[in-house]
């Protein structure tokens, strides 16, 4: 699959789960995306669970959605911290009112659990969706109707529970680039 010159972010912050992260960013690589990794602070690194850095190539208050086809959020405990960001909420706030592909893994959903939309729903309303299932209630909280399976699409939204679950996961969101 040739993906030259679909453009994806990967959000980093604090905490990240390692296969979830680089496991994304070097398929999409492969099929010749360009990845950029967005965090709060650009130039900043980002260390993981076990301290594997991450350095954000653009902040999120500079990242446009007009400029991405898909942004990953990964889990660990990542998306705790995301979720304090105005700038990263406004970010996938974005991508999703533009249609873009949200892509989540593991805790990643929590921040699609988030009352970001305009009419202060969270994009996971009505929705089905995945994640690790310690977040199952937030995601049923969130409006989702939760479904344990390695990976699921719904419109715009592709979720999945963990990292065994990566290579379902980047199918599903190398097939929604190559399909747009």
């Amino acid at each position: 699959m040739e993906l030259k010159g679909t453009r994806v972010a990967v959000l980093v912050e604090q905490k990240y789960e390692e296969l979830e992260v680089w496991y994304p960013v070097y398929r999409l690589r492969e099929a010749g995306c360009e990845v950029v990794l967005v965090g709060p602070k650009a130039g900043e690194t980002y260390p993981s669970k076990l301290g594997y850095p991450a350095k954000a190539d653009l902040s999120a208050a500079d990242a446009s959605a007009d400029r991405f086809a898909a942004v990953v959020i990964p889990g660990g405990f990542s998306p705790d911290y995301v979720r304090r960001s105005e700038a990263m909420l406004k970010f996938v706030r974005d991508m999703h009112a533009q249609g873009k592909s949200l892509a989540a893994i593991c805790h990643g959903p929590w921040v699609l659990c988030s009352r970001i939309l305009p009419q202060g729903d969270t994009i996971l309303k009505g929705r089905k969706a995945t994640g690790f299932h310690s977040i199952k209630d937030d995601l049923v909280n969130a409006g989702a109707t939760f479904v344990d399976q390695e990976v699921c699409v719904d419109g715009n939204v592709i979720t999945s529970r963990k990292p065994d679950d990566l290579p379902a996961f980047m199918t599903a969101i190398l097939k929604a680039l190559a399909s747009r």
